[in-house]
């Protein structure tokens, strides 16, 4: 029997048992975390404190296992973009250089004299009656993207290669020798040595003759009687590659001349140029409105098959005929410069003038 301090044996009658608070455990890290303190027996005594006091916030010693996943995959994203944005998963294009231009001009000698008349008469019976006056002849078809490049960027090469027909073909400077830089400025830039060596020493080697680029007359033979040059032909583009757009013309050209010396009262007579190009543009070309040109294929007449067309074309005009003597022979064992080709003006690419008023 216990003393009258005591508590009695055993659990009160009522009381909560043990089982009641066996789920709570007070283990170290729990009572550590406890925002509240109670002070000693000895602290309330000396400092005459509170009962309690609040603790300072546990400052542990590492980052939570959350945030540093998160910086870990932050991490991993940028490395991720950086490779990426230095070894893309898209081959790099290969740029290839311009190669030379490959050019071929055949001339066309008539069957019988040049007719000759007033430049209206003559194209009204002319199978250039129908055809339209100068850049208005050189029509842009619908332009559509391909693969590789958008609309506006077909458009750019479509527009670049009909500037390089009209300050090729059109503009009265360049057609009597007078001004070769509004063709020139729209060459790409690999082109232009070979451009200059045609016109500094032009030759019939398929490579270096200036008529391979432009239309010009020469100055102390023939000039334009009418400014008005009838012209038509179409323009196709297609892409063959995924940085490459090229660009086909066929167009002909209709001049009326006279001689140089004759005055505005000679007669003057048509000549006809036939020119299928070749336009290839990159990138860079689209951007600085430039070309490069790849095939130059033109019949022209009437001209003489002896005659030297290399630097400039030389007609014949209202009542000149062939002159005697066949074309050149072609030998196929000559070595050099490329041979020489000739070919025959048909009689309907003359006007069809009647017989007594022909030389009007």
């Amino acid at each position: 029997m216990g003393g009258p301090g005591d508590p009695p044996p055993g659990t009160p009658e009522g009381g909560p048992g043990d089982d009641e608070y066996r789920s709570v455990v007070f283990d170290e890290s729990f009572v550590r975390a406890a925002r509240l303190q109670e002070f000693s027996a000895e602290e309330r005594i000396t400092e005459h404190a509170p009962a309690v006091r609040r603790r300072a916030p546990q400052r542990r010693g590492g980052m939570p296992r959350q945030a540093l996943l998160l910086v870990l995959l932050i991490a991993m994203a940028f490395v991720t973009a950086v490779y990426l944005g230095v070894r893309h998963p898209y081959d790099t294009p290969v740029v290839r250089p311009p190669g030379a231009l490959r050019m071929t001009v055949i001339p066309l000698a008539p069957l019988s004299a040049v007719p000759g008349g007033v430049p209206s008469r003559l194209y009204a019976h002319s199978p250039a009656a129908q055809f339209r006056i100068g850049a208005e002849g050189i029509t842009l078809p619908a332009a559509r993207r391909t693969a590789n490049f958008s609309d506006s960027q077909v458009v750019t090469a479509l527009t670049t290669a009909k500037d390089y027909l009209v300050e090729s073909s059109l503009d009265p400077d360049v057609l009597a020798g007078r001004a070769v830089r509004p063709v020139r400025i729209l060459l790409d830039p690999e082109q232009l040595t070979q451009f200059d060596r045609s016109f500094a020493r032009p030759a019939t080697d398929g490579l270096h003759a200036a008529t391979g680029w432009l239309v010009r007359f020469d100055p102390a033979r023939a000039a334009l009687a009418e400014p008005r040059v009838h012209v038509q032909g179409t323009l196709r583009a297609a892409e063959t590659g995924p940085d490459t757009l090229e660009v086909s013309s066929d167009h002909t050209f209709v001049y009326a001349l006279r001689p140089a010396r004759g005055g505005p009262s000679a007669p003057a007579s048509l000549f006809t140029v036939r020119r299928e190009l070749l336009f290839r543009f990159d990138r860079d070309d689209l951007r600085r409105h430039q070309t490069e040109l790849v095939m130059s294929y033109a019949q022209a007449g009437p001209l003489a098959c002896a005659a030297d067309w290399a630097r400039h074309l030389r007609p014949l005009l209202a009542g000149q005929g062939p002159g005697a003597g066949a074309p050149p022979g072609t030998d196929p064992y000559a070595t050099g410069s490329a041979t020489s080709l000739c070919g025959t003006l048909s009689s309907k690419a003359q006007p069809d003038l009647p017989r007594d008023r022909a030389s009007r």
